[in-house]
């Protein structure tokens, strides 16, 4: 296939899906055995710690319904908590434990690994023009 017959979606999207993959094999590899692709929508940057649960499925194009069956599987494996927000009714704050924090961090070591295999591909010039491009991309309004 030829370059310019390539659509944006797919030469966005494989790239990302791969990313994900790899994330979730090396958690698992690190002892984070319960956490699998779906569960990434909730870890997906900025993460959600100290995010209400519509937030987070907002970030992540999800219903409310789903995320919180996502929150609820990460709950039970002790990588967040809920808790309800003082003095604002019904409204639930997401928080990381221990397990979460870890994760997290494990995850964000695994992106830096990821960043120097990239950069080692493409050489550090233009490995710096991508980054540059996808953020010029993410800060403006195409992404809104």
């Amino acid at each position: 296939m030829k370059t310019e017959d390539m659509l944006i979606g797919a030469l966005l999207r494989v790239p990302a899906q791969a990313i994900q993959r790899r994330l979730i094999k090396g958690l698992n590899a690190a002892g984070f055995d319960e956490l699998r692709l779906p569960h990434m929508a909730v870890l997906q940057f900025p993460g959600p710690d100290g995010a209400r649960p519509g937030t987070i499925a907002e970030r992540a194009g999800m219903s409310k319904q789903a995320i919180n069956q996502l929150l609820r599987s990460l709950e039970g494996f002790g990588y967040i908590v809920r808790s309800d927000v003082p003095d604002e009714g019904r409204a639930r704050i997401v928080r990381f434990t221990e397990r979460g924090h870890a994760a997290f961090g494990k995850m964000v070591d695994l992106l830096r690994d990821i960043e120097d295999e990239w950069r080692a591909e493409l050489g550090s010039e233009r490995f710096a023009q991508l980054k540059e491009l996808l953020f010029a991309v993410w800060d403006s309004p195409l992404v809104r």
